[in-house]
Formats: structure tokens, C-alpha cells, sequence
């Protein structure tokens, strides 16, 4: 006599695979989140898909696409996996709501609801409302993590704060002033840093930085977008000559003088005597942009690191460099280190911000 053992569906396994897809978006989707879906039907595997590109398709409309002309009969007996809420409004692109609906997909798997004021468990009441079966919270940790960017944008109103810097073994971050410049990161940290400036929406620099460094703060050393340019120039006292202002990406200069726009250069004025670091998150929550790398210098990474106001720091360090003296760089408190890379001779190490 034969027994039938009916086997529950791996949510989270499908879920993982979804989160893959969705990694593939990085770069591509900003301001959007990052999203991956899969449809199952039976433990088989029947379409995939992910959201490529800020303005096109999403990653429902990408994976019922692509299903097979033969397996397209079983879209509506098969179980939609997807990383993030399905969006119920008109934005760039119609509901992926009204697309399961219209497809009668008899279940949806979803790892968290999208914060997003036009979302935000609308696209799930929806669903329900349809008689569509809605199961959340699969791998939902894991999902926020990979959109974190958006989520502190939506829960926190501000941009998600990355601090980086590069100091030598005995924790400085330059000569002292006056002194020739100091070249303290390798070749292969360096082509790091454009990688991850190429995963962010901005780079912010101080005045002194701006300067002394003269940076172009772009990718040129790895494929990708450069992100927006964010200078720190109170007094508008950097000459037009550096290379931020060179136009080719668009920058914008906060200050306490002037408001407009030259070309892809933008003014944005602040007030000295308000607190500065609210001040900048406040004009890039209005701005819209979801992160932020501050790049330096020291007294401006300190800044956020006094106010708590970061999410992540990277710090590169230079292994076999000593110095004695120069300008001291930022010292972490309230950090969790989280991991830890060596590039010949430099240490970066990872940290989150610990909560009080």
C-alpha cells in the first residue's frame, strides 16, 4: 500500500533565490529597490525574473514574462515568490498588483512589505482582497539587509550614511599641513573604492578635502555610473579650477551664500549656525537621494560619527605605513566590526553603527 506524502514548498529556499536575482539589480535601480521574483509551480522553477533598470519593468512583470509559451498554462495554479511587496499604484510603471490579479496566481510569497507611503501594505491588501493567498516574512531579515539603503530612506527620512577613509598603521589620515601629499591606499583599494562609489547615489567631501586632495570623485577605475558630487564649501572659497567643477558629473556645492544652478553645478545654501550634519541629511532627504559616502576629511567624518548619524564605516588601513605625526583621522565609537578584507599591504575593516 502506497502512502502520498505531501510536501510543504521551501519558502525560503525560492526566497533565496530571489534575493539572488535581485542583487543583480545593484546599480541599475536607485532610487528603486532591489527585487527578485520567481514562479514555481510544483518545486519546479517556471519563471524568473528581476528588476534591471530604474524605469522599466519590474521584477513580477520580468519573471511571469519570461515563462515558456508550454508552461504558461500553469501560471495561475503556481506560487509567486518575490523579495519586496508588489507595488499597487501608477508610477513609472502599472501595478504588479493588477498583473497577479489578472493572472489569477493563486499564491504570493513575500519577504517584506515596501515602505513606500503609495505601497506599504496596500499592494497586500489587494492581493487578499482578490482572494489571492498572501504569505509574508519569509527571509524578511535578509531582504530589508539588501535594501537597507531604502528602507532607512522611508522609515528615517534621511539618506543611508557610508563613512570611508584611509589611514596609516598608526592612525593618521595626512602629513601635517604644509607637507607633501601622502598617498596612503594601494592600487587594488583604490579600484575598491570606485566599485563602491559606482553602489551609491553620492559622495560627499568638506572644503579641506576638496583642496588639498583635489579628487575627482568618480569611477573612473571601475565600470559604472558616478554618483552625484556633494561639496561641503561654506565659504565658496574652492577655485573653479579643481576637478569637482570640471561638469562632468552633477555636483552640488552647500553653502551659506547662494542659491541656483550653473550647468551640472548646483548651489544649495545652509545656514552656519544650525547644526550641520542635520542640516545636510535633511537637504538630501528633499533631494531624494538615498545614500551617501563621506569620503572626508577627518573633521566632517568626525562629525557624523559625534552625532551618530552613520550606518557603516570602511577603513582602510595601510599596514607597513607610520608616520609620527600628521592629521589624526576619525576615532569609531559605538561600532560593531562586521568583517575584514587584506589587499596586499592594506586592512579594510568593516563596521556597523551600535545601537545606545
Amino acid at each position: 500500500m502506497f502512502e502520498w506524502i505531501f510536501l510543504m514548498p521551501d519558502h525560503e529556499f525560492y526566497m533565496q533565490r530571489c534575493l539572488e536575482l535581485a542583487k543583480k539589480g545593484a546599480g541599475s535601480v536607485a532610487p528603486n529597490p532591489m527585487v527578485g521574483s520567481v514562479l514555481v509551480y510544483q518545486d519546479r522553477i517556471i519563471g524568473e525574473g528581476w528588476h534591471q533598470r530604474f524605469g522599466e519593468a519590474h521584477a513580477e512583470v520580468n519573471c511571469i514574462s519570461s515563462v515558456r509559451e508550454e508552461d504558461q498554462p500553469l501560471i495561475n495554479s503556481s506560487v509567486l515568490y518575490v523579495s519586496l511587496e508588489p507595488c499597487a499604484h501608477f508610477g513609472k510603471t502599472p501595478p504588479c498588483t493588477d498583473l497577479i490579479i489578472r493572472h489569477k496566481i493563486r499564491q504570493v510569497v513575500i519577504a517584506c512589505p515596501d515602505p513606500f507611503d503609495e505601497v506599504n501594505g496596500k499592494g497586500i491588501e489587494k492581493l487578499k482582497a482578490s482572494g489571492i493567498d498572501v504569505i509574508t516574512g519569509v527571509l524578511e531579515k535578509e531582504a530589508m539587509a539588501l535594501n537597507r539603503r531604502f528602507f532607512i530612506f522611508y522609515q528615517q527620512h534621511r539618506p543611508y550614511i557610508i563613512l570611508k577613509w584611509a589611514q596609516t598603521a598608526d592612525h593618521f589620515m595626512s602629513r601635517e599641513a604644509g607637507q607633501p601629499r601622502l598617498l596612503i591606499s594601494n592600487e587594488l583599494s583604490n579600484r575598491l573604492v570606485h566599485q563602491w562609489r559606482s553602489q551609491e547615489s553620492s559622495i560627499l567631501v568638506g572644503t579641506a578635502t576638496a583642496l588639498a586632495d583635489n579628487p575627482s570623485l568618480t569611477t573612473r577605475l571601475w565600470p559604472g555610473a558616478s554618483p552625484l558630487r556633494l561639496i561641503l564649501d561654506l565659504s565658496l572659497r574652492l577655485p573653479p579650477s579643481l576637478h569637482v567643477f570640471d561638469q562632468t558629473v552633477k555636483t552640488i556645492i552647500f553653502n551659506k551664500l547662494r542659491e541656483g544652478e550653473e550647468g551640472n553645478l548646483h548651489y544649495y545654501k545652509i545656514s552656519e549656525s544650525q547644526n550641520l550634519v542635520q542640516q545636510l541629511l535633511h537637504a538630501l532627504y528633499q533631494l531624494k537621494i538615498q545614500s551617501v559616502m563621506v569620503e572626508g576629511g577627518a573633521r566632517l567624518l568626525q562629525s557624523f560619527l559625534n552625532e551618530g548619524c552613520w550606518d557603516e564605516a570602511r577603513v582602510i588601513t595601510n599596514e607597513h605605513l607610520k608616520i609620527e605625526k600628521g592629521l589624526a583621522a576619525p576615532r569609531l565609537g559605538n561600532a560593531w566590526q562586521t568583517g575584514e578584507q587584506e589587499l596586499a599591504s592594506d586592512r579594510i575593516r568593516f563596521y556597523t553603527r551600535q545601537a545606545k
